[in-house]
């Protein structure tokens, strides 16, 4: 794995551990290695998973480390993003796209709207940041975070957008740096039992 996908992986584990995170050394490491537009993605994303009181406060330690002005807005609303949300959806779940929007429309219906239109649409079909390392970093948060099934979901979606087995490895180590025993071994079988289902 690359040095700077291995900060912008840290930086996403650190940004999941919350509390406990060291943020401000990951950003550190990800200033020194990673190009900042990167960083900067790596951030916004994680409001979708750790919430906005954390996004917040990286950005402002961010802002602090680097001295870069924060950019301006991207074009767009709300019908341009479930477009680009339909589409990057469909990407990272392939063939279990259908049934995937299916499934969260039964639990709720705004919940199945939100995730194409502002999880996918306004936030990760942002350009910046790859999709593939986007989600190399939300593989990264939700094995901290101890959410197996959200897990299997973007270990999958990391493979149908170009990740490698290879590397999937090497960001499933670095996000476990310092998580409990407990929540590791849930990360490592839930990437063993998807591996068993690609052989």
């Amino acid at each position: 794995m690359t040095e700077d996908l291995t900060a912008l992986v840290a930086l996403s584990r650190e940004l999941a551990r919350g509390a406990d995170g060291d943020v401000k050394g990951a950003l550190a490491s990800a200033a020194a290695a990673c190009d900042p537009v990167e960083v900067e993605e790596t951030i916004l994303q994680s409001y979708l998973f750790c919430g906005y009181p954390t996004a917040l406060n990286a950005f402002a330690a961010w802002r602090a480390l680097s001295g870069r002005p924060a950019s301006g807005v991207e074009p767009g609303g709300w019908s341009d993003w479930e477009a680009r949300g339909a589409e990057v959806c469909a990407r990272v779940y392939g063939g279990q796209y259908a049934g995937l929007r299916d499934n969260i429309r039964a639990l709720s219906p705004e919940m199945e709207r939100w995730m194409v239109t502002e999880g996918y649409g306004k936030v990760l079909g942002r350009p910046g940041l790859p999709m593939v390392r986007r989600e190399y970093g939300i593989v990264a948060i939700l094995a901290v975070q101890g959410v197996p099934t959200q897990l299997y979901s973007h270990l999958r979606g990391a493979l149908q957008v170009g990740g490698d087995v290879d590397t999937l490895d090497a960001v499933l180590e670095t996000a476990l740096v310092g998580v409990s025993e407990d929540r590791s071994e849930v990360a490592r079988a839930t990437w063993a039992r998807l591996r068993e289902r690609m052989d």
